[in-house]
């Protein structure tokens, strides 16, 4: 199941936020803010598609992602490098070393990242 632009960008707030009603939502936003119907609109899909849930108290319910920040992306990584790279991490990383624009800095860093994962492995 996947989050749309709109739903992501609320997702984002509440990873962030961790718990949080929908005052704590509606403020985490920059100007200009969204309706306050859209975020319930939007709350209510993610909770229907299980990213979302919440805790009651009397009228107002403090919300809280059930989905961790890295488990979404990883699993958007994962079907990007086998839908559009063979599912060959390589091609993938090929590509985004060659065509994001990386300064030398953040090859070399990513070297060092590779290079102690491989350091990992290895033992």
């Amino acid at each position: 199941m996947q989050l749309s632009n709109s739903e992501e960008q609320l997702m984002e707030h509440l990873w962030k936020l961790e718990k949080a009603f929908m005052k704590d939502l509606l403020e985490a936003y920059p100007d200009p803010k969204p309706a306050t119907t859209t975020v319930a609109t939007l709350l209510k899909r993610m909770i229907d598609k299980k990213f979302v849930a919440y805790n009651e108290f009397g009228n107002s319910r403090e919300y809280y992602p059930m989905v961790k920040k890295t488990a979404y992306f990883s699993k958007h990584v994962n079907g990007l490098i086998s839908n559009f790279f063979n599912n060959s991490a390589s091609q993938f990383a090929s590509f985004f070393t060659t065509e994001t624009n990386l300064s030398t800095s953040e090859l070399e860093e990513l070297k060092k990242i590779i290079d102690s994962q491989i350091q990992k492995k290895k033992k």
